[in-house]
């Protein structure tokens, strides 16, 4: 067959049959210059990447997880001792968690930069939503669909009363319930913006959270004291055990609050069982008013805006020592605090060197609050925490205690590095040791008791028994906002699950006889179990029912997946994503039924989307 001029054989044969040599060829095709996003478009990818919803889980999951390793090591700000131990014990790790912000974990520039990431995310999303919403609260409701045949839930009655009084009677019906607007096709109805109002506040509220934590951490501070009976604490840094101030709390802004611990009281059963704890305090605010308060376990005190929490209790036994020169070394209460559910209690007391030519003594051992002592007195152990038989168990070092070298030192520990134990006197009366064979020196206390120290170094004399309270305050001004943003957080999140979005149409006619033929059509969005009664409700408050036309659709309907858009639909408010119920468009309309599960009837109109 003879080829027109200029066409070309894609098989190339008639080339080879006519000239027995290859075609040219083919030219390569032109690919396409792909556009270059440059700066301005690569920042927007990443805004748009960042403001995502997929990031912002993404983010929300990462903090928690990078939050995990607060809970597995030590943090500095909380317990620097433990953090001290922590090196001490693992030296090969401990310096490279260091590095990487493990004992600081909430504030590590990588756990800020998570927490910043997700904070910008979130403001990202929830803005434009704001303005959406906004002008979708402003707007009427969707216009009223051509055909309500194509609804799941549809319906269609004949009623005896006039079109007017049906219309006044289905608007009556929809009124608190509903955003109505009547139009020339019907009355158009719409519910559930609460839904989407309840989701802004939701997410409006999670921003609130982060911010109050984020003030929570800069602008507090948290201390903790421990008050014998009958001193007094005031509110600065000197009088605190331990201060832990925020970022940009200054410590010249503690508010001048004072208290008294009164009196500590403590309730337990015969069994060691802990009933009551309560502190009596006389307070002082900082305007000069004054005021007794008591505080208890989970019922803290406020004083100043801060609140005072009663985190333990123990003894605090009053001891007097002098020295080897009768003058008195060491005057006051001394905190032994409890190991146990009886109250076996440890502490040290530190007595400094007030005579010259005398050593510095170092008494520590154990408080017994209700003491029994074995019968060949080689030990004793208590067996309530109540102070029935009180009873002190102590042992006596002598030598350099350090407290001349100026190096803090942990007053619950006895460094014994500089002393020497204090043994009982050898047969011929000189010191005793180990080598000896002699036992160290132990000494039974009981209230109002003196015991003279062997070697000439002095003698101690235990006064009396107050109780010690252990305090937690704390002072965070984002406490308010925290509870507030949470219950608000709440209530969103309720009203974005529980409220229902629903649309209504009712269509209406002049019927035979003066009544009116009534039509009404109902969509919501996702599974409703209430849309058909809802429907059936306004359809009955509409007058008296003539006749009822009613159709039911067959069972084996399905819905498909995936609809094509109907020739005359528009787009809904709500975006693209949206999707009608609708079922095959070669269903038979005359066959569907009203009910919320499946669908019959041709593709409803875009007008019918709900969002």
């Amino acid at each position: 067959m003879a080829r027109k001029a200029g066409t070309a054989d894609a098989t190339n044969l008639s080339s080879k049959a006519e000239l027995g040599q290859p075609g040219p060829a083919p030219a390569d095709p032109v690919q396409p210059a792909q556009p270059s996003l440059g700066l301005r478009g690569w920042l927007r990818w990443i805004w748009r990447q960042l403001t995502s919803m997929r990031v912002a889980l993404m983010l929300l999951l990462l903090l928690a997880v990078a939050a995990l390793p607060g809970s597995f090591f030590p943090q500095t700000p909380q317990d620097p001792a433990a953090v001290a131990e922590y090196h001490e014990n693992y030296p090969a790790i401990a310096p490279w968690l260091e590095r990487l912000g493990f004992f600081d974990v909430f504030g590590s520039p990588w756990f800020a930069a998570i927490y910043l990431l997700l904070f910008t995310s979130l403001i990202g999303c929830i803005v434009p939503r704001i303005g959406v919403h906004w002008r979708a609260l402003r707007s009427q409701p969707p216009r009223v669909p051509r055909t309500f045949a194509r609804f799941p839930v549809h319906e269609e009655r004949t009623l005896s009363e006039a079109p007017d009084a049906v219309e006044a009677a289905v608007l009556r019906s929809l009124k608190g319930r509903y955003r109505t607007a009547v139009t020339p096709d019907g009355i158009t109805a719409e519910r559930g913006y609460l839904r989407e109002t309840g989701n802004i506040v939701f997410h409006l509220s999670l921003v609130g959270v982060l911010l109050a934590m984020a003030a929570g951490q800069l602008f507090s501070y948290r201390g903790q004291a421990l008050v014998v009976e009958g001193e007094a604490f005031a509110n600065s840094v000197v009088d605190y055990d331990s201060f832990d101030p925020g970022t940009l709390f200054d410590a010249g802004d503690l508010k001048p609050f004072t208290f008294t611990l009164d009196e500590f009281t403590s309730e337990f059963t015969l069994d060691a069982q802990a009933r009551d704890f309560a502190a009596r305090v006389s307070v002082t605010e900082p305007d000069g008013s004054t005021r007794e308060d008591t505080i208890k376990v989970n019922h803290p005190m406020n004083a100043g805006g801060a609140n005072v929490y009663l985190s333990g209790n123990g003894y605090a036994p009053r001891l007097t020592v002098r020295d080897g020169a009768g003058e008195v070394a060491f005057s006051g209460p001394v905190p032994f605090l409890p190991e146990d559910a009886v109250y076996t209690s440890r502490g040290v007391v530190k007595v400094p060197d007030v005579s010259p030519g005398q050593e510095q003594l170092g008494l520590t051992g154990a408080f017994l609050p209700t003491a029994v002592v074995e019968p060949d007195g080689s030990g004793a152990y208590s067996i309530h925490p109540q102070p029935t038989a009180p009873l002190l168990v102590l042992t006596l070092w002598a030598g350099d205690l350090g407290l001349d070298d100026g190096v803090p030192q942990n007053v619950y520990v006895l460094d014994s590095d500089d002393m020497r134990q204090v043994y009982e006197e050898a047969p011929d009366g000189s010191p005793g040791s180990a080598e000896g064979g002699q036992r160290p020196v132990t000494i039974f206390l009981e209230p109002g008791a003196t015991v003279d120290l062997p070697e000439g170094l002095g003698s101690v004399t235990f006064e009396d028994l107050p109780r010690f309270a252990a305090l937690d305050l704390r002072y965070d001004p984002s406490l308010p906002y925290l509870l507030t943003f949470s219950v608000t957080a709440m209530l969103g999140l309720f009203g974005s699950l529980f409220v229902p979005r629903r649309r209504l149409w009712v269509r209406l006619a002049p019927g035979p006889d003066g009544g009116t033929s009534l039509s009404g059509a109902a969509l919501a969005r996702g599974d409703d179990p209430g849309l058909a009664r809802d429907l059936e409700r306004v359809l009955e408050a509409a007058g008296t029912t003539v006749h009822n036309g009613a159709t039911a659709e067959p069972a084996d309907v399905e819905e498909p997946r995936n609809p094509k858009p109907a020739d005359d639909a528009g787009e809904a408010p709500g975006g693209p994503d949206d999707t009608a119920a609708v079922a095959r468009p070669d269903a038979d309309p005359s066959r569907a039924r009203t009910g919320s599960g499946t669908t019959a009837g041709d593709q409803p109109a875009q007008e019918g989307t709900l969002r």
